[in-house]
């Protein structure tokens, strides 16, 4: 829970959904099961963790930018 008047405590979680909900709401009315809805669901949780391209990280995807500051060198694509 949040602590009372700190706002900013919830502000990652409620970012992290936001994208889900704009990103997943197309899919929705296909699903005819649960397993449909946690595969999805699973599979954009994978995306958002390892493969979606942030500004924050200069451009690159989470796992390219651990292999860059473990190796310091840029993904072939950015070279």
């Amino acid at each position: 829970m949040s602590r009372r008047g700190n706002c900013w405590d919830n502000a990652p979680q409620e970012s992290f959904f936001g994208h889900m909900k704009d990103e997943i709401s197309p899919y929705i009315r296909s699903w005819k099961t649960f397993n449909d809805a946690l595969g999805r669901i699973t599979d954009w949780i994978n995306y958002y963790n390892n493969d979606r391209y942030q500004s924050q990280l200069r451009g690159m995807a989470p796992n390219e930018y651990y292999h860059y500051i473990v190796t310091k060198e840029l993904p072939s694509a950015l070279a």
